[in-house]
Parts: structure tokens; C-alpha cells; sequence
């Protein structure tokens, strides 16, 4: 609840209001939720931005001496539905994100009075499809990835259950291994990275397909993005590192995660080449890796200078020190934005810049 200074006149008045309304429904009777003062920052959402905002919640809370602030792991959608839901302390106050905001979640961010929001790109990511180091090495396309993982495949004048049993009944140069894979629910940001640059793109290459996208765009997604459910997909849940561990013990399945998680375990896993391309900082950073993405964290403007330590947060997340040349942040598998695009960012930062309405 936030105090302020009142005239006697007003104090009186006050006093008279909040008796005629006594009985009343506080929470209709209150005004849209507004920024309040927090005891720390609160950010939450993508799992594949979770470890950089931890070690820069924990860089700012040695260098400052406050709180380091709370950072939750949700899924991008879950951390954005969460963000959107009002500007007071109950809410987070940075979002973060492995995909960039949608149009709808704008929406909903406006309807609740979150009005001005800061969009920053922090870098870049590459999703991996890994295996243990044991297990054969794949060379994949991204329209064999679809044609292992969607629920209906396109069959005659119609559609029929996937019924690809093994990798190598999708392509003979594919491992002779049953299809399963380990992968983010649907709330997470990865998970709809994976489905329009992974299973969209491979959709593309169906001609059955690309003919439903150009009669019914719609149908094609719908189609596409559709995963299976009868145990060639499973969902892990948020927690990258679970995926990791259960590829080693199940040295036949694969695992789709960023290229972070990647990074940090490769004394455990490797990831495929797809479309004959590794995914390396080079490759993600230079687009040439087919399922490289952006990264990005999103703030309330009304909650800087309101929330202790907000400022310091997103001015460290910029900084020279966590995503420069050699930075703490690139230690950890975080892909770099080249200069210029930096220093872009910077600018946005320092001058406070709301973004606009996404398009869609």
C-alpha cells in the first residue's frame, strides 16, 4: 500500500469516505493497480533467459549491497501473462522473454494499465536438438524434424497420424532409434521458437503443405505447430537442466533447449547440425544456424526509480561487463549483438524508450 501526505481537509474527507464505504468490496472499490514501491526486483519468465538474469541479479546485489532480485523461471508466456496482469507489487517488474512480445499480450498489458513498456534485446540464442555424447551424431533437415514430431502428417487428399516409429523411418540416413523427444511445454518461448522456425519452416518443404498454407494459413500453423502426444514428444517442463539429465540416461532420445543449456553441458550432450550447420556463437549470431532467435528482457518504465534497484538491473544487463567483448553473460552461452545493434540498445535504455504495438 503506498502512503502519501495529505492537507487536514483532505485527511477528514478520507476519513469520511472510508466509513460510508465500510462493507464494500475493497478490491472493487480500489483504483487499476499502479506501481508500488518493492523490497526487489522481480523478473520472471523464459527459462533460457533465467540464467543470465540470475548471475545479473546476483552481480548488482554485490556490487550495491540491496536485494538481489527474484528471478522465476515460467516460460515466456507464463513470465508475459504474469507481467501484464497489473503495474502494482504484485506483479513483476521485467519480463523476460526468448521470443518478442505478441500482439495479444500487448493488449493485455494495456487493458491492465501497463502502458509503457521498455523492449531490450539482450542477445541472442540458438535452439539445439542434443543427444548424449554416446548416442549417434544426427544430421537433420528441418523438414525430416517435422515429418518425426507432427501429431498428422499430410496422407492422399487428407491427413493421418504420424506413424514414423523410428528416426530412420522418416530418412534412411537418420539413426536407426525409437523418436522421442524431450522438450518445453507450451508456455515456454522455446517452445514456439522451435514450432515456427523448426516445424513451420520443415512444414514449408511438404508440397501438400505449402499448398494448405497458401489456401488456409491458418490450417497450415495449426497443422504444423501441432507436436505428437503419443510419446514421441515430451513435454519436460521449464527446467532445461532436467532435459540434460535425462538425455544421459536415455542416450536414444533427443533434447530441444537453447543453446545456453548447451554450452554449460558439453562434457554430457552434442547437438545435431541441421541443414548441415552446428550451432556455434558464430552461426546463431550471423543467422546462417537455422533456429537462431532473439533474446530479450521487458520492463515497466512506471517501476524504475519506484522499485529499489530496477535501474541498476537493466543498466547492468547492457552493460560492458555482462554482454560486451569477453562478457559474463557470453561466459554463460549468451550469443552477442553486434555493435551496432548494441549500442542501439543502450540508446533505448538510457533515453527511456516505450516500444510500440507489436503487429501480430
Amino acid at each position: 500500500m503506498r502512503f502519501q501526505t495529505f492537507t487536514a481537509a483532505a485527511v477528514l474527507l478520507g476519513a469520511a469516505v472510508a466509513l460510508s464505504a465500510c462493507g464494500r468490496n475493497e478490491q472493487a472499490a480500489a483504483p487499476p493497480p499502479k506501481a508500488a514501491p518493492q523490497g526487489q526486483v522481480w523478473a520472471a519468465g523464459s527459462s533460457t533467459v533465467f540464467p543470465f538474469a540470475t548471475r545479473v541479479a546476483e552481480t548488482v546485489a554485490r556490487t550495491t549491497g540491496g536485494a538481489p532480485a527474484k528471478v522465476e523461471s515460467l516460460g515466456t508466456g507464463g513470465g508475459f501473462k504474469l507481467f501484464c496482469g497489473g503495474g502494482g507489487k504484485n506483479f513483476p517488474d521485467v519480463a523476460n522473454a526468448s521470443r518478442a512480445m505478441k500482439k495479444s499480450e500487448w493488449d493485455a498489458c494495456q487493458a491492465n494499465g501497463v502502458t509503457d513498456i521498455i523492449e531490450i534485446k539482450i542477445g541472442y540464442d540458438g535452439i539445439v536438438i542434443a543427444n548424449a555424447k554416446a548416442a549417434p551424431t544426427f544430421h537433420i533437415t528441418r523438414e525430416q524434424i517435422y515429418k518425426a514430431l507432427a501429431a498428422d502428417l499430410p496422407q492422399g487428399s487428407g491427413f493421418a497420424t504420424n506413424a514414423n516409429a523410428n528416426w530412420n523411418n522418416v530418412a534412411p540416413t537418420l539413426p536407426n532409434e525409437r523418436i522421442v523427444a524431450y522438450g518445453p511445454p507450451p508456455t515456454s518461448g522455446t517452445r514456439d521458437a522451435f514450432v515456427e522456425l523448426a516445424m513451420e519452416k520443415g512444414a514449408e518443404k511438404v508440397p501438400a503443405m505449402a499448398a494448405l498454407k497458401k489456401s488456409d494459413e491458418d490450417s497450415f500453423k495449426q497443422r504444423a505447430h501441432t507436436l505428437r502426444k503419443d510419446g514421441a514428444w515430451i513435454d519436460a517442463g521449464e527446467n532445461d537442466n532436467v532435459i540434460v539429465q535425462t538425455l544421459e540416461k536415455t542416450p536414444g532420445a533427443v533434447g530441444v533447449f537453447g543453446y545456453s543449456f548447451l554450452e554449460n553441458n558439453l562434457d554430457k550432450v552434442k547437438a545435431a547440425q541441421v541443414e548441415g550447420v552446428a550451432p556455434t556463437l558464430e552461426t546463431i549470431s550471423s543467422g546462417q544456424y537455422p533456429l537462431s532467435r532473439s533474446l530479450y528482457i521487458y520492463v515497466k518504465k512506471a517501476n524504475l526509480g519506484v522499485t529499489p534497484g530496477l535501474k541498476e538491473f537493466v543498466n547492468a544487463f547492457v552493460s560492458e561487463a555482462a554482454i560486451g567483448r569477453g562478457g559474463y553473460l557470453l561466459q554463460r552461452g549468451l550469443i552477442p549483438l553486434p555493435a551496432a545493434e548494441l549500442a542501439a540498445q543502450r540508446e533505448a535504455v538510457k533515453a527511456l524508450t516505450p516500444m510500440s504495438a507489436p503487429t501480430k
